[in-house]
């Protein structure tokens, strides 16, 4: 039971930190390139999408990990479990107060309401994001220790 959990969850944050990596590294990136600001729609619908979609996504991988990190009590990995939940909690809580109030903000964007300082806003979601996705990549390879 314990092994199919650990496996469970490093495929769940594994493919939460692909996903996130790849907004970050190459999505994002594309359509900030593109020209008239044609990225400005499709931002604001993947701040609706995805919004909708990654709080479950990270909850459950915190409560993955908190069970994972239970039954583990005591074994030879759990140090590294329970470090890489703590830092999964990290970034929900980084979530919660940094990214999410710019998301929301966003998701409502259309080219009619957009705000002057929009492009700015965008660089300081792309920052926050890029730093969480360093906590989720170091959860990610704790996650992986603790599994080995």
């Amino acid at each position: 039971m314990q092994n199919a959990l650990a496996i469970v969850r490093v495929v769940v944050v594994g493919l939460l930190v692909g996903v996130e990596f790849a907004v970050a590294a190459f999505v994002n990136p594309i359509l900030h390139r593109l020209p008239n600001d044609g990225g400005l729609a499709a931002r604001s619908d993947g701040a609706r999408v995805l919004g909708r979609v990654m709080p479950f996504w990270y909850i459950a991988s915190v409560l993955l990990g908190t069970a994972w990190a239970v039954l583990a009590r005591g074994d030879a990995g759990a140090g590294p479990v329970v470090t890489a939940t703590a830092l999964l909690v990290l970034s929900v809580l980084m979530s919660i107060a940094l990214l999410v109030p710019i998301n929301s903000r966003v998701a409502r964007w259309t080219h009619d309401s957009v705000p002057a300082d929009w492009k700015r806003q965008i660089v300081r979601w792309d920052r926050f994001h890029y730093a969480r996705v360093g906590v989720i990549v170091a959860a990610f390879v704790l996650l992986v220790v603790g599994l080995a």
